[in-house]
């Protein structure tokens, strides 16, 4: 690994470690601070750390490899994600975030579906957080592995190497500060990224030899590339852009809106997230075409299209800055993961270790139980990442689909239908988790994105558990 490379990476992680010393000594002295800081976030760290902690290492990588490979009939994702985030910004966030403070004050995801709907026996709030537990721990191990690899491949390291230097700076930071800490560095990581995204594909574009038209080499390359329908049917676009069904159960996500300051700044959080969005999606689209008009013209090998964003940075930059943008990777991987560890730390101390094994605990033994709950569920996901070819990593693609199946209509209808009952929610939740289970058991996946069945049974079933078991 060249100097300079080495240089700007550990000027990254220093940062990253310096923010969770920041957010340690600013706001950990209670659970409420420490698992949701306070409620004090302002609207542009809301947006970033909402935007951020969605956009894993596929933002970077995966993304700009389809359309390198296929065109932009694999826009219709980014379409997607792009739509289902507005829609959740505006239909969940500022409800989520007035009802979670006045249903009991709730911290997290299961505590606000145990308090909305009186769960007195608690089956609700503890299948709840089984589920998050038992998915973001093998969620984080695959984030683990992304950054195992990208040392790997990018920087010539030990696979090992990378998954410990990726694990222990996450971690580090996450136990330090809390939700401060890793709201603060997924700001910081997402306008790394965003910078990323906008610089490369600029400088590929102005690496074409002169006069090549981008569209039209893309034409000549293959008529397909340049059409969004081109080699893809109705049915498909739809399962395409069902991805975008998944923003409204995604707990990691979710969390970051009922953290901010007033409900009446969300609108401004909501547009600085937006145009995040379109920025770093649209970056990341420029980067596959550019980057394969790039290839052909210069007569580049790309054996892997999802190292293309890492191809063009150490064609076009200096060492420096070739360490700048594959930390703007890394801090598309690591924002994910810390969420993802926090919300799963927050469950086992708020939904099982103060619901169900001492409820008394002080403030100060709850957040020391938060913050080894973070380094046990970081300890189960490097054992399951020591092997990154392991099955039970490849039960991490369909967990996007699981947790908005499960939990996506049960948030909407909890948030905006004053009749759904607690037997529906726990039936809504089980039959989208079952469906999308038994859809993906079937083989079904190629024809139809799991999570619009899932979706669909689990809303459909809400209704009608809820209006025959009506209460008052």
């Amino acid at each position: 690994m060249q100097p300079g490379v080495i240089a700007s990476l550990s000027v990254y992680f220093a940062l990253m470690l310096g923010i969770g010393v920041y957010a340690w000594r600013k706001s950990t002295a209670n659970s409420s601070e420490y698992l949701l800081s306070g409620r004090q976030l302002g609207p542009a760290v809301t947006a970033l750390a909402a935007g951020a902690s969605d956009m894993s290492g596929w933002l970077m990588l995966g993304l700009p490899g389809a359309l390198y490979a296929s065109g932009l009939a694999e826009a219709w994702i980014a379409i997607g994600l792009f739509v289902g985030a507005l829609l959740n910004w505006i239909i969940v966030a500022p409800r989520l975030r007035e009802q979670t403070e006045r249903y009991g004050n709730a911290l997290t995801i299961p505590e606000f579906l145990g308090n909305r709907f009186n769960d007195e026996k608690h089956l609700l709030r503890l299948t709840a957080s089984i589920v998050i537990i038992v998915f973001f721990a093998l969620y984080s191990a695959s984030g683990l592995v992304a950054g195992g690899k990208l040392f790997q491949s990018a920087f010539s390291a030990d696979y090992q190497t990378g998954l410990w230097i990726t694990a222990s700076v996450v971690v580090a930071y996450v136990v330090l500060g809390g939700f401060l800490a890793v709201s603060l560095t997924d700001f910081v990581q997402g306008t790394i990224m965003a910078i990323a995204l906008v610089v490369v594909p600029y400088m590929a574009w102005q690496g074409l030899p002169e006069g090549v038209s981008v569209m039209s080499a893309l034409n000549s390359i293959d008529p397909k590339m340049t059409s969004l329908f081109a080699g893809t049917t109705a049915l498909g676009i739809i399962s395409t852009a069902a991805w975008g069904l998944g923003y409204f159960g995604q707990p990691h996500i979710i969390v970051r809106f009922m953290a901010i300051r007033s409900v009446k700044e969300m609108p401004i959080a909501r547009n600085i997230c937006m145009v995040w969005m379109a920025i770093t999606l649209g970056g990341a689209l420029l980067v596959g075409l550019i980057g394969r008009v790039y290839a052909e013209s210069k007569g580049l090998t790309v054996a892997d299209p999802e190292t293309i964003f890492v191809l063009l940075a150490g064609e076009l930059f200096a060492p420096v800055a070739v360490g700048f943008l594959l930390a703007a990777i890394l801090a598309a991987i690591m924002s994910t993961i810390s969420a993802q560890l926090l919300v799963t730390g927050s469950s086992l101390t708020e939904d099982v270790y103060r619901l169900f094994i001492r409820r008394e605990a002080s403030e100060k033994e709850v957040v020391t139980v938060g913050r080894l709950s973070v380094v046990a569920v970081a300890a189960i996901a490097m054992v399951l990442a020591q092997d990154p070819d392991s099955s039970v990593l490849s039960l991490v693609s369909n967990a996007w689909a699981g947790f908005g199946a499960a939990f996506g209509p049960v948030i909407i209808l909890a948030l905006t239908w004053q009749r759904m009952t607690l037997a529906g929610a726990f039936a809504g939740m089980v039959t989208g988790a079952l469906v999308v289970i038994g859809w993906i058991a079937l083989g079904w996946s190629s024809a139809m994105y799991e999570i619009v069945p899932g979706f669909l049974a689990s809303f459909a079933t809400i209704i009608l558990v809820s209006l025959v078991t009506k209460t008052k």
